[in-house]
């Protein structure tokens, strides 16, 4: 981390700005899923699993747009586009409001994930541009951290925004917290990626910096993998209030159900922030994942022979994301570690793959839902046996292996 970057930006207030702008994806996610019902009654939604697509329509503007705002933010640097994204994300949300119908609500809620796709590449991006190796992995798991308490206490904040007014006043929060966020970037956050760094934005350069990206084995592989992982995860949020209200009747409870879950994750993201440089990021990961495709396959199992109550479905889920935590946080580290060259362009392309796969793939596992949780739990056993598949052709059929990051030091090392 330069000099010149911490005399105007600490450590800590660049992990909370960065979990901030990551968290206003998060936040327009979660605190949807009290007000889907009262959303497809106002507007004419009589299918109850079409409620979905108010989130499904946002995850695929956040994914498309991901592939622009890479290059873009390679080109002319981190702040602008990030800032721009953030205007837009602000319009659509408010205008949201204002919805006469199903369709339009459809529409303005892609325009808001393309808004949003900015903070997603950008706050990797700059991440990326300040530290490598561990140093990195630690930083991506303080950021994941904060960033999860929004879906700890996004759900609650829409109940309670339900009980004051109508579904409206969620959009008319989202727009206010991002205005806020947004007035901290403009005012604190510089940029990070210096002018000789910075790549033309031709048609050359920006197929170049692709190829560059996919054509990296263990880059793409870790990619793909947490591709597979977010798609597991989608196919649970879009389904979580049937899951929680219609299945499991907790009614009003769901939202302290999903924080429960939400915290786990937050948990084990700063856990894994303190490990992560004694035991490495592919180990960590690796561990993770075997032990969340397991416990897949056990809740797998136990719901197709028709016994999954509350007090057990609760524990194995809670495992489950649990080691996500783990996992998810590492390899996206990894599929960046080897790319800091085309920094921007690699989050643009892991990014919009891992949100357009991870919503369409999640979405059809949503939409299976039949009155049980079945389809959830085959969703989570596949994408973790994928996932598996995926790290093996990173690691060249090795599993838990050191890999290059003891070869070389960490920024926070270097400087030790």
């Amino acid at each position: 981390m330069s000099d010149h970057f911490t005399r105007i930006l600490s450590r800590p207030e660049f992990i909370a700005l960065m979990a901030a702008m990551m968290a206003l994806n998060a936040l327009a996610i979660d605190v949807m899923l009290p007000a889907l019902p009262y959303m497809g009654e106002a507007l004419g939604v009589s299918e109850e699993n079409e409620r979905q697509f108010v989130i499904s329509a946002y995850m695929l503007g956040f994914g498309l747009a991901q592939i622009a705002f890479g290059p873009l933010s390679d080109r002319f640097g981190r702040r602008a586009p990030l800032l721009i994204g953030i205007v837009v994300y602000i319009v659509a949300a408010i205008a949201a409001a204002f919805s006469p119908s199903f369709a339009v609500l459809l529409a303005l809620r892609f325009t808001q994930g393309l808004g949003a796709a900015g903070t997603r590449v950008i706050a990797t991006s700059m991440v990326r541009d300040l530290y490598s190796g561990r140093a990195m992995a630690e930083v991506m798991s303080l950021t994941f951290m904060v960033f999860m308490a929004i879906p700890i206490i996004a759900p609650g904040i829409g109940q309670i925004l339900l009980l004051t007014g109508p579904w409206q006043y969620i959009f008319f929060f989202m727009g206010g917290l991002a205005t806020i966020f947004g007035l901290w970037g403009f005012l604190r956050l510089p940029e990070t990626l210096p002018l000789a760094k910075r790549r033309p934005l031709t048609f050359r350069s920006v197929i170049d910096g692709f190829v560059i990206v996919c054509t990296n084995r263990a880059a793409f592989s870790y990619g793909l993998a947490g591709m597979f992982l977010f798609a597991a995860l989608f196919g649970f949020i879009s389904t979580s209030q049937q899951i929680y209200v219609d299945i499991y009747g907790l009614g009003v409870y769901f939202p302290v159900a999903f924080a429960v879950m939400a915290a786990l994750m937050a948990v084990s993201s700063f856990m894994n922030s303190r490990i992560v440089a004694r035991y490495g990021m592919r180990r960590i990961s690796h561990f993770a994942l075997v032990v969340y495709t397991l416990v897949s396959a056990i809740w797998l199992s136990l719901s197709m022979a028709g016994f999954m109550p509350l007090w057990l479905f609760f524990p194995l889920l809670a495992i489950i994301m649990f080691m996500f935590g783990w996992a998810a946080s590492n390899m996206n580290s990894l599929s960046m570690e080897p790319l800091g060259a085309v920094a921007g362009t690699a989050s643009s392309v892991f990014g919009s793959i891992q949100t357009v796969g991870g919503a369409l793939i999640g979405s059809f596992i949503g939409q299976q839902f039949d009155g049980t949780v079945v389809p959830v739990a085959m969703g989570y056993f596949a994408m973790g046996t994928l996932s598996i598949i995926c790290v093996l052709i990173a690691e060249k059929g090795r599993l838990f292996g050191v890999g290059e990051e003891y070869a070389k030091p960490t920024v926070g090392q270097a400087a030790q």
